[in-house]
């Protein structure tokens, strides 16, 4: 328990708090997440002037269209992201790219920050030219305060050293004045990517314009970590029907797919290729 505490997380409330966060996002928590679970959502109870977790839990249960959910999904979501993170699949992404070429499009499920999706973005403008016009990528997270931060496309200047000379004077302009820390995405990047919210457990993907229903690419990278078993799977098999043949799926270092029956087999370092037969 944390000691400079102000509420008191009991066992059964952070059993409630798992269940409910499983039931609406997939998302498995353990006790170990204790802290984790306590140190965010007690931050949501200050700002709504809530005693304790119990009262919380039931405000949320007492309307289940509550747009209390969302704050309660947000605070229980991680959101790690970097530009080009676990930068070996960029260079699988360009060589599929130039060998497929027309109208390749992605989908990134775990956009956050917008970091991956940019990334995807400067990797297709490099791979394919002057073909990548208009929205190429289809940019989703569950966290809609993530999402608010990567549409607006503001980062620090820290955050884009490990980029190249030519991708930061490509892509990004310079804040001035107090702003001088700061770097914006240039229009040119941020056309290529549409962002929406999604929550990969709802029942009906809707694909908007101007994308078709299937994808080139799929990057689910280190998101099944948080899903059990039976979910996982689940979501590769809609995966398989949102990938064109022969389509990639990228996953996140730590996550292997090879032992689960389906219509995946590893081609890479967590890469997986669709094969042609699909269900």
């Amino acid at each position: 328990m944390n000691i400079q505490s102000d509420f008191v997380l009991t066992e059964a409330e952070l059993q409630k708090i798992s269940t409910l966060i499983y039931q609406r996002a997939g998302i498995v928590l353990t006790n170990q997440k204790h802290d984790m679970v306590y140190n965010r959502l007690a931050r949501r109870l200050r700002q709504l002037g809530i005693k304790t977790f119990t009262a919380y839990l039931n405000l949320l249960e007492s309307d289940p269209y509550s747009a209390e959910w969302q704050q309660f999904i947000n605070a229980l979501t991680t959101n790690l992201t970097s530009f080009f993170r676990e930068a070996y699949h960029f260079p699988v992404l360009a060589e599929h790219a130039r060998s497929r070429q027309n109208n390749y499009s992605v989908w990134c499920t775990a956009a956050a920050t917008g970091e991956e999706p940019c990334s995807i973005a400067m990797t297709l403008h490099e791979a394919l030219g002057q073909s990548l016009s208009g929205p190429r990528i289809w940019a989703t997270d569950i966290d809609t305060e993530v999402l608010a931060k990567a549409t607006v496309g503001v980062y620090r200047h820290a955050d884009i050293q490990n980029l190249t000379p030519e991708q930061k004077r490509t892509w990004f302009l310079r804040g001035t004045g107090a702003q001088q820390e700061q770097v914006k995405v240039k229009p040119a990047l941020l056309s290529a990517i549409q962002y929406q919210q999604l929550n990969l457990l709802s029942p009906d993907w809707r694909v908007p314009a101007p994308f078709e229903a299937t994808f080139d690419a799929i990057f689910c990278r280190n998101v099944m970590i948080y899903f059990d078993k039976d979910t996982q799977h689940q979501i590769l098999q809609r995966f398989a029907k949102m990938l064109k043949p022969g389509g990639l799926l990228f996953v996140g270092h730590s996550e292997n797919f090879s032992n689960m029956n389906g219509p995946f087999r590893l081609r890479g370092q967590s890469v997986y290729c669709l094969t042609q037969e699909r269900s």
